[in-house]
């Protein structure tokens, strides 16, 4: 039974080629310093004094920025290539995150956050373009899941030391992030460097190759219902915390270690499982199940008395919600691209992201402020139902 369970396990990770699997060496370096976005809310209201709905704006900026870095983004890897881009996003953006913890008035910040968005989100279209180059149809899904094997990995080492670091001084966790982004740079410069990559010539369906991305109205609307799950997403990482630490009153440390929690259960059965998910279930079905246990989450929240315990419940049935949902989404859109589209597909779908980000970390700040944390839950749920409703009629298969 064991060696049964084991063979299966090895063989999720077969057929993955040597590039993916250093660019998820990459990715994790770089996210064992990501301390910052977990607490940057907490660290706005506890020591630079911001009220709720400030902080959240703080968090805005970030997302606005990065809108306005994805307009160009995708053309600019589309043109000069996801080395370039990846290299020099990396490096300025872990020079900035140094910077911005030296910052001490919230104008200041606002305007060094504009600018780490600007730059430092350039990162992910081209990560993505990366990874669609080097993976195919057949092993996308796992290729995606490996990188957020790696992602949260990174993420569970950097959210539980970053939780211990914060109850010390939240200056480390800024210096860490940034020394981490120059760190995954240098990686990429011995490990992958750069080389002509021949135009592959693809079989896609002639409608996709001739189609823009703005003309393509399955992937727009597709990306618009994906905003309303990612911005509820994103409470996780800006208000849930706020809500743990100043309404549940949980100490770093054991906000920390909820976001560690987060991604070790990710690192544990990800994989595994979207191995199976490619086998046995179709995208659609994964999707929708996988937004309905975002739902679950936040119903928990609402119907009982929160402590660390069902704190942590919430908070499995969130990362599950990830682990359905993510590697499909991205499986999807790439799906509808092809090697001289790649780039703009993945700077709209960065784009959803920033969107999703600004807009659900501001206005989920505000509604909490004004109107409390139960209606905040009330309306991520809502979102989430209307996101399953379209996504069942938007992905086919």
């Amino acid at each position: 039974m064991i060696r049964k369970a084991t063979k299966y396990y090895l063989n999720t990770y077969k057929g993955l080629s040597k590039e993916i699997w250093l660019l998820a060496f990459v990715n994790l370096v770089n996210r064992c310093g990501t301390m910052v976005g977990a607490f940057l809310m907490i660290y706005l209201t506890s020591q630079i004094g911001c009220t709720l709905t400030q902080a959240g704006s703080v968090l805005a900026l970030f997302g606005i920025g990065a809108i306005f870095g994805s307009l160009i983004r995708g053309k600019l890897t589309d043109k000069i290539g996801f080395y370039k881009v990846q290299l020099g996003t990396l490096i300025l953006g872990g020079l900035i995150f140094i910077i911005l913890g030296q910052l001490r008035t919230y104008y200041s910040i606002c305007v060094c956050i504009f600018i780490l968005g600007l730059v430092n989100e350039a990162f992910r279209p081209a990560n993505s373009a990366a990874m669609a180059k080097y993976s195919d149809e057949k092993n996308r899904m796992r290729s995606f899941s490996l990188m957020r094997l790696a992602f949260n990995l990174g993420w569970a080492v950097g959210g539980g030391i970053g939780g211990l670091l914060a109850s010390y001084s939240y200056q480390y966790l800024f210096w860490i992030d940034g020394v981490t982004n120059i760190a995954a740079a240098g990686l990429i410069y011995l490990l992958l460097p750069p080389k002509i990559i021949a135009v592959a010539k693809e079989k896609v369906e002639t409608v996709i190759v001739k189609m823009s991305v703005y003309k393509d109205k399955v992937f727009i609307s597709f990306a618009l219902v994906s905003l309303l799950y990612i911005m509820s997403f994103f409470q996780m990482l800006s208000n849930l915390t706020t809500f743990f630490k100043n309404e549940v009153h949980l100490s770093e440390r054991y906000i920390g270690l909820l976001m560690m929690w987060n991604g070790i259960l990710i690192v544990l059965i990800e994989m595994t499982l979207v191995y199976y998910l490619e086998k046995n279930w179709s995208k659609r079905k994964a999707v929708i199940f996988g937004v309905s246990l975002h739902i679950i989450a936040y119903l928990i929240l609402l119907i009982f008395k929160v402590n660390f315990a069902v704190a942590f419940i919430s908070m499995t049935f969130i990362t599950l919600s990830e682990i359905f949902a993510f590697s499909v989404l991205v499986s999807f859109w790439m799906s509808r691209t092809n090697e001289s589209n790649r780039g703009q597909y993945a700077g709209i779908w960065t784009m959803t992201w920033a969107v999703a980000q600004s807009t659900g970390s501001f206005l989920g700040a505000a509604v909490a402020q004004y109107f409390g944390f139960n209606v905040l839950w009330c309306v991520v749920i809502v979102f989430c139902a209307i996101a399953v409703f379209f996504y069942s009629r938007l992905i086919k298969n």
